[in-house]
């Protein structure tokens, strides 16, 4: 039975119900911002997102603006206020649905929101908006042989998306590598950057939608199915099969901006590190890749939007620029610059800032020991306003462009994300959230003051307490993490103890995260420890490179250490303990599992099992020989120690994950199967397998049975109760 029947995390159904906001952005006057939130659909088979407008002042409440059976996201603002997003709802002005998303815009001055383009694969997201100009850049997906008839690409790649329909292929020939990323294929269409003038056209649904004539779906309730998982943060609905079309000879509707396409025959370069439009809507700042053998650089760009032209700002051999930003005066550029890592040890991420045509280039923050996760330019482009994971928090900063120290902005016990700068008041907004509180909007004035704004989606009461935990290991490094308890966890009545450690590796336990929700178990009993051991972020370069090329030894004896300090609690149970963890953290699961007994339980997620084999197969072979030596991958290879499992365990895993291949939980299972099962088969392992869930099973149903499994498992072998299968798994 569940420990705490008073929060929704006593109860699973209560739980996926929650409604979650998982997008922000800023209107260019700074009196409110666009939200994202996603809400559980009728059937609870999936999530349906929705945008909502919060007032920056901190009074009023929230307005929904869209509502439609396919959903809306990746929203931003025009620079006059309209509402962008991208939404695969139909479109009434179209001869046919094309079922693919595409960019909408919901006029500032009222009316109904209006597709603005008609593309046959859809739009994938907003990638850029202009403050002083009407141009948008967004991504899309061509077929690489529509680029042969430059003048008629559009409608090129309509006919040829249609003439695959008609023909029932879905075969991909691939010509370079890679084939695949996380959770779905590439190709066998091409990203581009694809760049509109929303004042393009005087007949423009543009002009009708900001007039309020326009007609169509519009912001009313949409007819059809839902679709995306909405679990997880993201930008859009996706850029569809894209299977619909008018005729294969139709033109693209001249009463739309017509698209047009500032990368040509991108291959995969288009698959870019972050971009960035000067005010004026001239320049796009991009982080292009540059293809080498199985993997590649990025390289900072500057593209003319007018003519397309390409101008190569930043590029050298084996480094990394990324993260673009334009200040807003359009002088100056900002960006990340990381040389490739190597299994010598990690390399840091600096930041740097130049002319936005490249001249003066200077690294700044050179004594900062954090890597920055975002940045844009503060109100007076004198300094970046950034975030960076930090002592189990990811707290806002300030960077000096001057070469100036930087300031911590924020001091409390919150990760923020999605920030953004009013160019008026100073002002920043972001989405706040901690491991006891979901992602909500906040106000940061100038004196570093936080505000909570109105959100649409209430913050849950939460059923544990987070405490600060930590311990000093034998090299004298100290080691930390969150510790959440249940609230009647004492001497007399101590929890049985559950650590949970995170993927990555290079992350850290300091943000919400509804896929991986420690509250769940804290409502069933359990207190929740949450380490980050060697290889985390937030501690600097140094605590990195204490892991590197040795994933077994000081991450492992690092999570070691700071459970024997938690349990030596009066309030923890130390003869009633388990281990769990996802992809990187499912690694350590499966080590720890090979390298002691003191768990009663172990279970393991979309986990790296034989890492000579996976190193073949996951969706980027070459990142995984930049990080290990020969000798260091097999070292820390956990398979080798299969047969000195003792504790049973619990492998899961997605057919549909890419990054760490079903092979790593086949070989799992197989191994396990082959070294501790009885005569007669029998075994007190077990494996859930999703044939349709990728990395993080993201289909409310499906995380509901995965903690269902979960909790039955750790019920039987840490709590002493009877192994009851669930219904669902039949």
């Amino acid at each position: 039975m569940p420990h705490d029947d008073t929060t929704p995390f006593s109860d699973l159904d209560a739980f996926i119900a929650l409604p979650r906001v998982d997008g922000i952005a800023l209107a260019p006057d700074g009196s409110r911002v666009a939200l994202t939130v996603s809400t559980l659909k009728p059937d609870a088979t999936g999530y349906t997102r929705s945008i909502w407008a919060v007032p920056t002042s901190g009074a009023g409440d929230p307005v929904r603006l869209t509502r439609s059976a396919k959903g809306e996201g990746g929203v931003a603002f025009s620079r006059h206020g309209d509402v962008l997003f991208t939404s695969a709802r139909p479109d009434a002005d179209a001869d046919a649905d094309t079922e693919a998303s595409q960019l909408w815009l919901l006029p500032a001055a009222g009316g109904e929101a209006r597709a603005v383009t008609r593309l046959a694969g859809g739009v994938g997201g907003v990638l850029a908006t202009a403050l002083a100009s009407d141009t948008v850049v967004v991504g899309a997906d061509l077929l690489p042989a529509a680029n042969a008839t430059p003048d008629r690409l559009l409608e090129r790649d309509a006919e040829l998306r249609a003439s695959r329909k008609d023909a029932s292929v879905t075969a991909i020939l691939h010509e370079t590598y890679p084939v695949r990323y996380w959770d779905h294929d590439l190709g066998p269409d091409e990203p581009h950057l694809l760049a509109l003038d929303l004042a393009g056209s005087t007949d423009s649904a543009v002009a009708a939608a900001r007039s309020g004539a326009a007609a169509g779906a519009g912001s009313g309730a949409g007819a059809g199915a839902g679709a995306g998982s909405g679990a997880v943060a993201g930008a859009g609905a996706g850029s569809g099969a894209g299977s619909g079309r008018e005729t294969p000879t139709t033109p693209y509707p001249s009463t739309l901006p017509r698209p047009r396409t500032l990368t040509p025959s991108p291959g995969r370069s288009a698959d870019t590190a972050g971009q960035a439009l000067s005010p004026d809507g001239s320049t796009l700042i991009a982080a292009l890749k540059v293809p080498e053998q199985r993997n590649g650089r990025t390289r900072l760009v500057a593209i003319d939007v007018r003519t397309g032209a390409h101008t190569v700002l930043f590029d050298e051999q084996d480094v990394f620029f990324e993260m673009p930003a334009v200040s807003h005066d359009g002088r100056s550029i900002a960006y990340l610059r990381a040389v490739r890592d190597t299994p010598a040890g990690p390399n840091d991420h600096e930041i740097w800032v130049a002319d936005i045509d490249g001249g003066n280039a200077r690294r700044i923050a050179t004594t900062w020991d954090r890597w920055a996760n975002e940045f844009v330019f503060d109100a007076d482009d004198r300094a970046l306003v950034a975030t960076a994971d930090q002592d189990g928090r990811g707290p806002v900063f300030r960077l000096p462009i001057d070469g100036g120290a930087v300031e911590q902005v924020t001091t409390d016990d919150f990760a923020y994300t999605g920030i953004a700068v009013d160019a008026s008041s100073g002002v920043i907004v972001a989405l706040r959230s901690s491991w006891t509180t979901p992602p909500h909007p906040v106000r940061i004035d100038p004196d570093g003051s936080v505000t909570a704004l109105p959100t649409p989606a209430p913050l849950p009461a939460v059923p544990g307490r987070m405490s600060d935990v930590s311990t000093t290991t034998e090299d004298g490094v100290r080691v930390r993490g969150w510790l959440i308890t249940p609230p009647d966890a004492t001497a007399e009545t101590p929890a049985p103890l559950l650590l949970w450690i995170h993927g990555g590796p290079l992350n850290s336990w300091n943000a919400w995260s509804w896929r991986w929700t420690p509250m769940l178990a804290v409502a069933q009993g359990y207190a929740v420890l949450l380490p980050d051991p060697a290889l985390s972020t937030g501690y600097g370069l140094d605590f990195i490179a204490r892991g590197w090329d040795a994933w077994g030894q000081a991450p492992y004896t690092d999570l070691m250490r700071i459970t024997d300090e938690v349990v030596a609690r009066p309030d923890i149970d130390q003869s009633r303990t388990a281990a769990m963890g996802g992809s990187f953290g499912g690694y350590m699961a499966n080590w720890v599992a090979g390298h002691t007994d003191r768990f009663d339980a172990v279970v393991t997620h979309a986990s790296l099992w034989a890492l000579e084999q996976f190193n073949g197969t996951t969706d980027s072979s070459d990142y995984w020989q930049s990080i290990f030596s020969p000798e260091g991958m097999a070292a820390n290879d956990p398979h080798r120690f299969v047969t000195d499992i003792v504790s049973p365990m619990l492998v899961i895993h997605g057919d549909h994950d890419y990054r760490v291949p079903i092979g790593e939980g086949l070989r799992l299972w197989s191994e396990l199967a082959e070294h501790h099962a009885g005569a007669d088969g029998s075994m007190p392992h077990r494996f859930l397998y999703f044939p349709d869930e990728n990395h993080w099973v993201l289909k409310p149903q499906h995380a509901k049975v995965w903690y269902q499994t979960v909790f039955a498992f750790l019920g039987q072998h840490v709590l002493g109760t009877d192994w009851e299968r669930p219904a669902l798994l039949g």
